[in-house]
């Protein structure tokens, strides 16, 4: 069946823990371009994804708009941390130095599960008996550099994926074999979990247990594998055997757990390599060996994999969701604005409306010049289009339609110019900040506000250290935590910075607001502070010199030339990073000094009495509004 192209090309990335695959996809199922990439040859994902971008033919790269990663990993929020490797990032900031217009990540079997349902049944192989029951949940699992777990769930005409991290859960032994093998990797792991044997290290480990008796050499997994097909060694067979029995185990708790009767499909990176050895391996045998639910599993279906590119298939599926929910929603209120005024536009403005209509995400983000040049209208048309469906400039205009499309205030940055009318200004810089919050909002970390919530309520002298035009922050913090009771000061000239550190004790904490985390003098005094014993906790930008040193930190990124200008939306979100610390130390303590304002009452609409904040009264509400 012919499928119509993408407009452009879109990425597609597989990222294990040993390599990173990446396609282009050019019209759907349609992949070109195949790349694997040595995780270890690049230092992060971005020196990896630039390395394959740069492999492509001239031009291509520049005209990819949109991109699915699916990573071995849990992905919660904009932070990407992996499990079994060293690389990190942020989503959103990735997007943005991509230049991308989309970039979602997802856990590589929640791909590989909405995969599944669009594999023929040529890419799939049953091992053992079982039938299918149609619009039944189903259970996917593999072992590669860990254990992958997920599940799909009908719904409607499609399924839900399941993100799990059921690899994690506890491994119980069977049989004496892997109660030795158990008793083997206590010595290594206070937890061993299924994803400890289950695993390229898993496999490396059950043989390393079995060949304890014995002394034998350890042997890395690709040769385990080898010997055990190839050459028939006892040793290396015993320990793929017992992988296999042991992967038997955990599929059929998936499948109990699930009532996964649409069946339970196995890929990674290790079984379907092993072709029919696996068939004949035990693995089905301890699958339908579940006690008095035995008949229950000997109904459920198990198979394996085959296709080679499914975890692309999976990626590629949710990034076209994702597109049609954002591109295609004609719920939005501007755009049905825009449909219903059409036959009433001048035929210029009516090319605006079109080109509105058909690419409404790309019209967010595109100047008025580009507007213009892909309408084949001037730039006063495209200002006269925006004042006909009862806005005031561009700038509103594009706040309304984002707002339509998302449901919220956008995350984007919209630059003042020199044409703007003050009404135009004025909407742009309110919707900078908004904005500039709601990405703070989104990327907060719980377990780094408790920590250094936990720093600042036990410590017996905080010291605010800022430079420059940060400088009010840290008076704006010194003067919060003073009413508290706490001994509190600031210390923004740098000639002094470094001799107040000097004196600081243990017990004391070191609060260090930068914007950049680069500044040298900043990062002799975290230094110092550790040197005395004190804690040290930053308000910076993530990966920068200050947030490796501190012992919290809380991130804050936007991106401000303060070479051209005075900082604005940055010093205000440091402002409210340090109402969240003060909020926080207020609600641990109970009460404010004795002599003071009462506790106070944050949950009641942030009316924080005797304790204002500053900076935040007005942005506070305007967040909770655009919720």
């Amino acid at each position: 069946m012919f499928q119509a192209p993408h407009e452009s090309p879109r990425l597609l990335a597989d990222i294990g823990g040993t390599y990173a695959r990446f396609t282009l996809e050019t019209a759907p199922g349609h992949f070109t371009h195949d790349a694997s990439l040595r995780c270890a040859d690049h230092a992060d994902f971005h020196a990896a994804l630039s390395a394959y971008l740069a492999g492509l033919p001239d031009g291509m790269a520049g005209r990819i708009e949109h991109a699915a990663i699916a990573i071995a990993n849990p992905v919660e929020g904009d932070q990407v941390r992996m499990t079994n490797y060293h690389w990190r990032f942020s989503i959103e900031q990735m997007r943005q130095r991509l230049g991308f217009q989309t970039l979602v990540v997802v856990n590589d079997f929640t791909a590989l599960a909405m995969a599944l349902p669009r594999l023929p049944a040529a890419q799939r192989r049953q091992v053992g008996g079982g039938t299918v029951r149609e619009r039944s949940v189903i259970g996917v699992i593999g072992a590669g550099s860990g254990l992958g777990v997920s599940g799909l769930i009908p719904a409607g005409d499609g399924y839900v994926a399941l993100g799990t991290e059921g690899g994690h859960t506890s491994f119980a032994p069977r049989d004496e074999r892997e109660l030795a093998i158990l008793r083997h990797a206590w010595n290594e792991f206070d937890h061993v979990s299924f994803e400890r044997l289950l695993s390229g290290p898993g496999l490396e480990l059950i043989h390393r247990a079995l060949g304890a008796a014995s002394g034998a050499a350890p042997l890395a997994a690709p040769e385990i594998t080898r010997r055990a097909l190839a050459e028939g060694d006892a040793l290396c067979t015993s320990a793929l055997d017992a992988f296999c029995a042991i992967l038997g185990t955990a599929a059929a708790n998936l499948a109990v757990t699930l009532g996964a009767f649409g069946g339970i499909y196995i890929g990674g990176g290790i079984v379907p390599r092993l072709g029919e050895y696996f068939d004949r391996s035990g693995f089905r045998a301890r699958f339908e060996d579940k006690g008095r639910f035995s008949d229950y599993v000997k109904g459920i279906p198990t198979f394996v994999v085959t296709a080679t590119q499914a975890t692309f298939v999976g990626a590629s599926a949710i990034l076209a969701e994702q597109l049609k929910r954002l591109d295609t929603d004609r719920g939005s209120a501007i755009l049905g604005q825009i449909e219903r005024a059409r036959a009433k536009l001048s035929p210029a403005e009516r090319r605006v409306a079109e080109h509105v209509l058909a690419h409404p995400r790309s019209a967010l983000s595109e100047p008025i010049a580009e507007i213009a040049r892909a309408s084949a209208v001037s730039q006063p048309t495209v200002i006269r289009f925006c004042r006909s469906l009862g806005c005031e400039g561009l700038s509103d205009f594009k706040l309304r339609l984002a707002s339509g499309l998302t449901g919220t205030i956008p995350i984007t940055h919209t630059q003042v110019t020199g044409e703007d009318t003050m009404l135009e200004l004025a909407v742009k810089v309110l919707g900078n900040t908004a904005s500039a919050i709601l990405q703070v909002r989104d990327h907060l970390n719980r377990d780094t506000i408790d920590r250094a919530i936990d720093l600042l309520t036990s410590a017996e002298r905080i010291e605010f250290y800022a430079i420059g035009h940060y400088g009010v922050v840290a008076n704006d913090a010194q003067f919060k935590f003073l009413r508290f009771g706490v001994p509190s000061t600031s210390i923004t000239e740098p000639r002094l910075q470094l001799l107040a550190a000097n004196v600081l004790r243990g017990g004391d904490v070191a609060v260090i607001i930068s914007s950049s985390g680069t500044a040298e003098d900043l990062l002799a005094v975290a230094d110092k502070a550790h040197e005395r014993g004190a804690a040290v906790v930053a308000v910076t930008a993530s990966q920068s010199p200050l947030a490796r040193r501190a012992d919290v930190t809380l991130t804050v990124d936007h991106l401000e030339d303060v070479a051209t200008h005075v900082p604005m939306i940055s010093r205000i979100l440091h402002l409210l990073v340090i109402d969240i610390l003060a909020v926080g130390v207020a609600m641990r303590r109970g009460a404010a000094a004795p002599g003071h304002a009462p506790p106070v009452a944050v949950p009641a609409g942030a009316q924080r009495a005797g304790m204002g904040i500053s900076a935040a009264g007005p942005l506070a509400r305007l967040t909770s509004h655009s919720r």
